[in-house]
């Protein structure tokens, strides 16, 4: 099984007439993805690979019964295509453009939280599926099906995460990523709470990053659980008050969201933690 998408879900892809869009929905159904339209303002009455576009979200859900989408709108107008997403009643919303505005970022925060909304992102890879779907810009064949859920605040790692696990005949129930910005659409522990009771998923990979407290968060529910869960964090040499990579991997002065503080959290919660990437799957063998 899956967490988020699945069999029911009928996307669209907003952006879809864009370079980036129209490229990555051509891989995303040559992967699978059950997508239903796109949409662009101004551009309704096209096709993009086969697929009709309209001039808003709420044509797709009249016409096809969407309920999710993914976006590759420029990030200065991510946010009203976020909350007309919202509006038309999408329950899970793919925000995939980083450098989005701090500001425009709770406001979709907030909206997503008060009408119930699953938002990934912005500045995500997205959200994969084996043998399912993509919504995202992840490289399908790194990933294969299988049992472990993995939740990443980074694309690229999450990427070699899933080829190890691969190349040892392992292969996932979903990734998620939830973003690599400093305030993201999901808090990392309710998708925690998502793979704890999906019935497809035996083991979880929690693959962070220096910068915030949404591990420390994750922590306290990792007490809670009954399903195995092994943790990553990156960043171990990056100096304090530096920005590295991703706009929420920041080490503050005071010492918060350092690698050492998220370890001692994941550690304390009686998860298994790895010094680097290819350590998980060796941890995954001795808890198996």
């Amino acid at each position: 099984m899956s967490i988020l998408l699945d069999s029911e879900t009928r996307a669209v892809v907003q952006g879809i007439t864009g370079r980036i869009g129209s490229t990555q929905t051509g891989w995303m159904l040559e992967y699978g993805t059950r997508l239903v339209a796109g949409v662009t303002p101004g551009r309704g009455g096209e096709t993009v690979h086969g697929l009709p576009v309209y001039d808003d979200v709420y044509e797709t859900v009249e016409k096809h019964g969407a309920n999710a989408t993914v976006l590759f709108v420029p990030a200065p107008f991510i946010r009203n295509a976020v909350l007309e997403a919202i509006d038309a009643g999408l329950k899970l919303v793919v925000a995939v453009p980083e450098h989005v505005p701090l500001h425009d970022v709770l406001q979709m925060k907030d909206a997503a939280e008060k009408n119930g909304i699953w938002l990934l992102g912005p500045n995500t890879p997205g959200i994969i599926s084996p043998g399912i779907g993509k919504l995202g810009i992840m490289p399908g064949n790194m990933f294969s099906e299988g049992e472990i859920g993995i939740i990443s605040r980074s694309g690229t790692l999450s990427y070699e995460m899933a080829g190890l696990l691969k190349e040892v005949g392992l292969g996932q129930s979903t990734m998620v990523g939830v973003g690599g910005d400093p305030v993201v659409g999901s808090r990392m522990v309710k998708i925690l709470q998502q793979f704890e009771s999906d019935p497809g998923t035996e083991m979880v990979i929690i693959v962070g990053e220096i910068g915030g407290s949404s591990e420390e968060e994750a922590a306290e529910f990792i007490k809670e659980m009954k399903k195995p869960v092994i943790a990553y964090i990156a960043g171990r040499t990056a100096p304090s008050g530096r920005r590295m990579g991703h706009a929420g991997a920041i080490i503050s002065k005071k010492g918060q969201g350092t690698v050492e503080s998220k370890i001692n959290a994941f550690e304390k919660a009686g998860a298994m933690v790895a010094l680097k990437p290819s350590d998980v799957t060796r941890l995954i063998k001795e808890c198996l």
